[in-house]
């Protein structure tokens, strides 16, 4: 499997000014940083401990910010650098303001720019997030040994199935992990399969929160919502904006003052929902809008990164998306520890065993169509929402969670 690995990594190289050219024309990488995935750096490494955390995209960076809050209190960290692979995840960490943390964008994976990454960056500690397994910067990073630990560790059914294809050499590549800090018995089981050593489940770290407030709608746009009969859709994909949407039309009639907040995936598809929301002869407004929204808008589309959090704050019911499609859904902990009511699709194979907790505790309900949405919208209207107590729960265990995994990596840390 390296030698097949190598030659594809070396390939992607080769066709990288193609790649990189077609991707800045998409909006999908940034003109004045993309030479960071070929290890050119601007930005300087301080002397001291670094600790390295790398995710693929917005989900990961966000599920270890409690962490990293953390670890900025800690006086024997003197950086913390989180690489990834998209803009969306730099747009949110260059909004946290955080003293002690860079981002940089995660280099191609051959054997050469592995290497000078870590060259470059000495990281005391490297810290993969979720599925993020990169087989050449993995070999490299236990040449220097330094101590590597896979973070809210996430194996699917699909991806264990991948990896069991290459037995002997995913073997040779998970027993390289010092320490595999699962996300669900499920992935702590495929783990020890695919050869890790070290295993435990704490949880998962999604529980878990930022200390930084939720205050990033303006009081005005809040006056706007609460005058409003309000639900929100997150994290949609592919046709489920226009099932949200239709859902929407035919509540319209019930509920005059009926608004629907969308809040897309991938905001680069924006123009492509507004002509599907139109199609349907409903109203737009967008979030970045310098205009004000008025009070026959339809749908309030959301087509900026990193405030999702104030929205489910005023929304109290949730269409989480990713599950009317066979995506495997998206993570409801965000909007469960606000208390919002969780409806989604029937594809949570990514989330199962956290919609089976939610579900012992009424507070996810499973909708098959717009029609059955359309019904359980309606129905939360009208009934009371009593969840404190599993917001509570939630808060607890997440405290429980981001303590008890803030040990285990202190001890790499401090050795």
């Amino acid at each position: 499997m390296f030698v097949l690995y190598g030659l594809l990594a070396n390939l992607i190289l080769i066709l990288s000014p193609i790649i990189i050219f077609i991707r800045l024309l998409k909006g999908k990488e940034d003109l004045n940083r993309f030479k960071e995935k070929f290890a050119f750096y601007k930005r300087k490494k301080v002397s001291g401990k670094l600790i390295w955390f790398h995710g693929a995209s917005v989900g990961e960076m966000l599920s270890v910010i409690p962490l990293i809050e953390k670890l900025e209190k800690d006086k024997k960290v003197k950086q913390i650098l989180i690489t990834s692979n998209t803009i969306s995840s730099s747009n949110i960490l260059s909004n946290l303001k955080l003293k002690k943390t860079i981002h940089q964008f995660f280099p191609i994976d051959t054997n050469y720019h592995s290497q000078k990454f870590i060259n470059y960056w000495k990281p005391s500690v490297a810290i993969f997030i979720d599925s993020e397994i990169w087989p050449n910067m993995i070999v490299n990073i236990k040449k220097k040994s330094i101590p590597l630990i896979l973070l809210n560790a996430r194996i699917t059914d699909k991806s264990f199935r991948k990896w069991k294809i290459f037995s002997s050499s995913t073997k040779n590549l998970f027993k390289k992990f010092d320490l595999c800090l699962s996300s669900s018995l499920k992935t702590k089981k495929y783990l020890k399969l695919l050869g890790a050593k070290k295993i435990k489940f704490i949880g998962n770290l999604k529980f878990s929160e930022s200390e930084k407030n939720v205050n990033s709608l303006s009081n005005k746009l809040k006056k706007k919502f609460l005058s409003r009969k309000i639900w929100c859709a997150s994290s949609t994909h592919g046709i489920e904006e226009k099932i949200c949407a239709t859902t929407h039309k035919r509540l319209k009639n019930k509920y005059k003052n009926l608004l629907t907040i969308i809040i897309p995936r991938h905001i680069n598809r924006t123009k492509k929902i507004i002509n599907i929301i139109k199609k349907l002869d409903l109203k737009i407004h967008l979030h970045d809008s310098k205009k004000e929204m008025d009070n026959k808008t339809d749908i309030y589309l959301v087509n900026s990164f990193g405030q999702t959090k104030s929205f489910f704050k005023m929304c109290k019911i949730v269409f989480l998306g990713g599950s009317m499609i066979k995506h495997g859904g998206q993570n409801p902990l965000e909007a469960a520890r606000y208390g919002c009511k969780i409806l989604h699709g029937t594809y949570i194979w990514n989330f199962d065993e956290i919609y089976a907790l939610l579900k012992k505790y009424k507070m996810s309900n499973k909708v098959m169509n717009s029609n059955q949405l359309t019904h359980k919208v309606d129905e939360m209207f009208n009934n009371k929402n009593n969840s404190k107590n599993l917001e509570l729960k939630i808060r607890n265990l997440g405290g429980i969670i981001l303590n008890s995994t803030l040990k285990e990596i202190n001890f790499y840390i401090n050795r």
